[in-house]
């Protein structure tokens, strides 16, 4: 009942337990919950981590349960102050990746300055891809934004990341949540986790983006269009910051196979909050579909969905209650 919390099982056991307020040591605990000493020394040294246990003012050394009204309430307050601290990491990871790439968009067209190359053109961008492919070892990052990816995009993609599936090398993908609905997509990414890939969604995703071994990262030069080139660099501090922004955006996106929370559970899925989130922002249905990777008749379609179930007759009205009801 409370993993979402970060107590397993035995965990719980113990904290139930001590809630009961029942005297008796380690070995009595034990007994009590069907555990080793071990594992209930491990969940005591836990409970104490997250403050669910505190230093008792009558036992000397021993320890007393909170309440669990003000234990959960203390530990919905660190996951609020966990998720504000990781959006934070992630706009600054956003931003300095904008600058990284405006930094070195002046560079001389395939031309290698200090690490930083300018590949123009579709043809110079997957003629590095294959080096870069064959040349991994042991890890491959992407950002997949977008979307539903063309067919000529996936045709391209898969000889290269079968060869890097074949040589055990780990692959990590990140798509848009829009393709679940996108038979192709979604089969080319159930192909990725079939032959040993990982691959997770979000319904907003930054820029695209393909690291390799952590040593190498492509960035588009115009991430609104793929055709006009990518930055390809060797730099360990953009690097880095690039390494740093995917692992932000990993941790909070969902594997593939995942059930989503949707609706029923907690009134609005995820998409449906970004798109929210989105449009309160002042973009039109347009710019927000792209930002979700999903066309503007999904987008009219999703609002207007959210508007019935708010019973709005407006925007602005489904705006100030869904703000009510804590979706924004």
């Amino acid at each position: 009942m409370l993993e979402v919390f970060g107590l397993d099982t035995d965990t719980e056991a113990v904290y139930r337990e001590m809630l009961e307020g029942i005297s008796g040591g380690v070995v009595e605990l034990a007994v009590r919950v069907g555990a080793t000493e071990a594992t209930v020394r491990k969940a005591l040294d836990r409970l104490v981590e997250l403050n669910l246990l505190t230093p008792s003012r009558e036992a000397v050394g021993g320890l007393r349960a909170v309440s669990l009204e003000a234990g959960l309430a203390h530990l919905l307050h660190r996951q609020e102050e966990e998720l504000a601290k990781r959006h934070h990491d992630l706009a600054a990871g956003k931003a300095a990746a904008a600058r990284a790439i405006a930094q070195y968009s002046a560079l001389q067209p395939d031309t290698d300055v200090e690490g930083n190359e300018r590949l123009l053109g579709l043809d110079a961008i997957q003629a590095r891809l294959e080096i870069l492919t064959r040349q991994l070892r042991s890890e491959c990052l992407s950002i997949i934004p977008g979307g539903a990816q063309s067919e000529a995009s996936l045709e391209a993609s898969r000889p290269l990341d079968e060869q890097a599936l074949n040589r055990m090398v780990r692959m990590r993908a990140l798509y848009q949540e829009s393709v679940r609905n996108d038979p192709p997509t979604l089969a080319y990414a159930q192909w990725t986790t079939e032959r040993g890939g990982e691959v997770r969604t979000s319904p907003v995703l930054p820029t695209r983006l393909l690291i390799f071994d952590r040593a190498t990262a492509l960035v588009p030069i115009d991430p609104g269009n793929s055709r006009a080139g990518a930055l390809c660099t060797t730099s360990p501090g953009i690097v880095a910051t690039l390494v740093a922004l995917f692992e932000q955006t990993w941790d909070a996106a969902a594997p593939l196979g995942a059930v989503r929370r949707g609706a029923a559970e907690e009134g609005i899925s995820q998409g449906e909050r970004e798109l929210l989130k989105l449009l309160a922002s002042g973009m039109t249905d347009e710019a927000a579909g792209k930002r979700l990777g999903v066309s503007m008749r999904t987008v009219r379609r999703q609002m207007a969905a959210l508007m019935e179930r708010l019973q709005a007759t407006s925007r602005f009205e489904a705006g100030l209650k869904a703000a009510q009801r804590g979706w924004l």
